[in-house]
């Protein structure tokens, strides 16, 4: 293994699902800098079916920026030797859709809740979960794994020394049903069972002609302990080792980095949990895609990783729009909004998945959309991130990690610090207020929090890194890859429109104090620069808190950023007017105080089409035949 005192020079990809992007770090003076970037498009399906085609296509592009060669003929030049080469090179992929998995289990709230998040924490995208009593019949979970054709089975089930026979029903309804791999023809499907230990040889027994079984201790060897480890382990290296082995081209790939492939989503995973342990905070982190957003949070030393795989802002835009409704999408736009117009909007973007919008009526209804996509994945996030103690047992084949359950949630948005965004519609939204804001209304924070976006999508590459040179990742990601929006404070409660919420005293680094009362539903900014930082004084109002208790007044020093200091006064949870023309006029305040769009076009796009009061009526009367319609129904 190379040691950091000996790079100079270290070259990372990430081989997406439709791109490959290569980053080059460099050591100048006595810090890691990122030096440039290169894009190509990934290669892994047809014509190409060769994964290194787009690989080297993201290096040449290096190689050009840089003007100096990296590669020789096919392979990397290394060491760096005077203008040449590179001196360590790692990699992620998701090529192919990255580590799809299917899950069975035998209940779905316990072991087959269980076997989800193992799958999760391996940085697998979950297909589906198939449990006993989740309502399908067994014709029904045939059809369902011959469809979906994921890379591995996770089967498990049972505590220690109970009931066998619902296990070997899962494991003949997975021999039926004869599942083939995306990749490799003749090639086995691995199947991965972590169930009760008495059933070992009969599902091995089962399973052992047709498919590649492979055992691992219970997840769940008791009803109070989970053992997600070594489960975890195993998926990832077949995944890494054989699954992908198996693809075009990554047989090649693997002879050329320097450490382990690392799925994409278990890169940025293993980037959060080292800020988290750097910065000694509590931090979530999203990455929001095409087709899943994958949020991330590391509490009190707990980590949790999800994927809501039908959630993203093209392929899957119209399972957000469908999830959320027409009124979820519409309380974030400043203008009247057509359901019609809506639907054909989202569904040309499902059609055409990597267009952009071409004005901003289309870009508010696109961030309106990543809005709902980010809140529903969090809401999915915050039910599978549960409290677990660790307790040493004595494990199979030596191995003692196991975790007795507790079931509480630990996902506490008043002990929030670091809030991180990932993902085109909040990477690359043309203004970073517009990317605040859409983490603010998403996620909600609480108290005072630090709001952060990835700038050109490094944290896969440096995650990579983190599990070999975390010192040097995390330099890279502290000074090239983190861009600090600011602080938000937001007290909870709820009161009386326009009745004062919390009054602010703010000692700036000139020397001068800014005061601020803040009303309820308002929003107010403070200007705070990058590397800035101020203490903030907040004495909230009797019905509200902001971390002290409600009416208790509380202290902090704040980090500014490209936003500021963001004064939340709307309330937790986030209360917005029903009516149109209500809502309007304050989300119009919103975006003016924050300066999130330029207001002259929003503005042409009230006058194009105005909200009246027939219109605010017509609501109305629509809501109230609603009403009865639902009541005579009943």
């Amino acid at each position: 293994m190379v040691v950091k005192g000996e790079l100079t020079s270290i070259l990372a990809t990430d081989v997406g699902s439709t791109t490959t992007k290569a980053i080059l770090i460099e050591k100048q003076g006595d810090e890691y800098r990122l030096v440039t970037r290169g894009e190509g498009q990934t290669t892994v399906e047809k014509p190409w079916e060769d994964v290194m085609v787009g690989v080297r296509q993201s290096i040449r592009l290096v190689e050009e920026m840089v003007g100096r060669k990296l590669l020789s003929e096919r392979e990397l030049i290394r060491p760096k030797e005077g203008d040449e080469g590179v001196d360590y090179y790692v990699s992620t992929s998701s090529a192919g859709g990255g580590l799809q998995m299917m899950v069975a289990g035998m209940v779905s709230s316990i072991s087959a809740s269980s076997a989800h998040r193992a799958a999760l924490g391996a940085g697998a995208v979950v297909l589906d979960v198939i449990a006993v009593d989740d309502g399908r019949s067994t014709s029904e979970h045939i059809t369902r794994i011959r469809e979906l054709r994921p890379d591995i089975i996770l089967l498990s089930g049972g505590v220690d020394g109970g009931s066998v026979s619902y296990l070997a029903a899962l494991a003949e309804t997975i021999l039926q049903a004869s599942p083939q791999p995306r990749f490799g023809a003749g090639y086995q499907l691995p199947v991965v069972y972590a169930g009760n230990k008495d059933a070992r040889d009969l599902v091995e027994g089962i399973l052992q002609e047709r498919l590649d079984v492979h055992l691992e201790p219970n997840l769940r060897p008791r009803h109070d302990m989970e053992n997600l480890g070594p489960a975890r382990e195993r998926i990832h290296d077949l995944f890494m080792n054989h699954v992908m082995a198996q693809a075009p081209g990554y047989e090649d790939l693997m002879k050329m980095v320097d450490s382990t492939i690392m799925p994409t989503p278990g890169a940025v995973g293993s980037l959060i949990r080292t800020m988290a342990e750097n910065y000694e905070a509590n931090i979530v982190g999203v990455d929001i895609g095409g087709a899943t957003t994958d949020i991330f949070s590391d509490f009190h030393g707990i980590f949790t990783r999800t994927v809501s795989a039908n959630l993203g802002m093209s392929y899957s835009i119209t399972n957000v729009y469908e999830e959320s409704g027409f009124d979820s999408v519409k309380r974030w736009s400043p203008f009247a909004v057509s359901e019609e117009a809506l639907c054909d909007w989202v569904s040309n973007k499902m059609v055409r998945p990597t267009t952009i919008p071409q004005t901003i009526h289309q870009l508010i209804l696109e961030q309106a959309l990543g809005r709902e996509a980010l809140l529903r994945s969090f809401e999915h996030h915050k039910s599978l991130a549960r409290k677990v103690e660790q307790e040493e047992v004595a494990g199979w084949s030596g191995r003692t990690a196991m975790f007795r359950s507790r079931g509480e949630e630990i996902i506490d948005m008043m002990e929030l610090d670091i809030l991180v965004g990932s993902g085109g519609v909040l990477s690359h939204a043309p203004r970073r207020e517009q990317a605040g804001l859409m983490l603010i209304d998403s996620f909600e924070p609480e108290g005072f929090t630090q709001l952060a976006v990835d700038s050109i999508f490094m944290m896969p590459h440096l995650g990579v890194l983190a599990s070999t040179h975390p010192e040097i990742a995390a330099e890279v990601f502290d000074g090239d890859c983190l861009v600090r929006l600011g602080t938000v404070v937001a007290p909870t409660g709820a009161g009386r429109r326009g009745a004062s919420c919390m009054k602010v005293e703010i000692d700036m680094p000139s020397g001068d104090t800014v005061t601020e009362e803040v009303k309820f539903g308002e929003i107010k900014r403070v200007e705070l620069g990058v590397g800035e930082k101020a203490v903030v004084r907040v004495q909230p109002t009797r019905a509200f808190n902001v971390g002290a208790g409600k009416g208790d007044s509380a202290e902090q020093e704040v980090e500014g950023g490209l936003v500021g200091i963001v004064l939340d006064g709307r309330g937790r949870p986030l209360q917005i007017p029903e009516r149109d023309r209500q809502r309007v006029e304050v989300i119009t305040e919103w975006l003016e105080e924050l300066d999130v769009y330029p207001m002259d076009k929003v503005r042409e796009y009230q006058e194009e089409s105005p909200i009246t009061a027939s219109s605010d009526a017509e609501e109305e009367e629509g809501k109230r035949r609603g009403f009865f319609a639902r009541l005579f129904k009943r």
